[in-house]
């Protein structure tokens, strides 16, 4: 394994259309498909996500969706590699979070899995994720 989708890169997976879409698969296909995981923070995203949708729903048919949305979640995630925040990364989070990185959470808890792994992050959101040290990052959607 050599690189962690970010929850971005994972939803343009997930439209299934668009030119940033076909960049992302054909990047994808060059490389062995082992080397490509997701993580535990990014299944928390996108349940949060859906938890929104439904919630916010207001007719069945809508309901319907979110669900339908939220099962096609978890059948990509049981069907993929999902990392843990487990100590290793745990303690990277702590050590910049001391450093006072300024990123979203849940940003920050994606970054230190990729960086307690040795794994390059593959994300659109260069901006932010730059300000993690250590961090290698990539955006295989352009």
């Amino acid at each position: 394994m050599k690189f962690l989708l970010d929850t971005d890169h994972i939803s343009i997976l997930q439209k299934q259309s668009g030119s940033q879409y076909s960049t992302l698969i054909a990047r994808m296909g060059r490389v062995p498909v082992a080397d490509l995981v997701l993580c535990i923070i990014s299944f928390h995203e996108q349940v949060l996500g859906c938890n929104t949708y439904i919630a916010q729903a207001k007719t069945s048919a809508g309901i319907v969706r979110g669900y339908a949305i939220l099962d096609g979640i978890l059948s990509a995630f049981a069907a993929a590699p999902v990392l843990p925040f487990d100590t290793n990364a745990s303690a990277v989070f702590d050590g910049l979070v001391a450093q006072r990185v300024r990123i979203a959470t849940m940003d920050l808890r994606i970054a230190s899995i990729a960086r307690s792994r040795g794994l390059t992050l593959l994300t659109r959101n260069l901006r932010d994720f730059s300000k993690v040290p250590g961090l290698n990052i990539q955006d295989w959607t352009v």
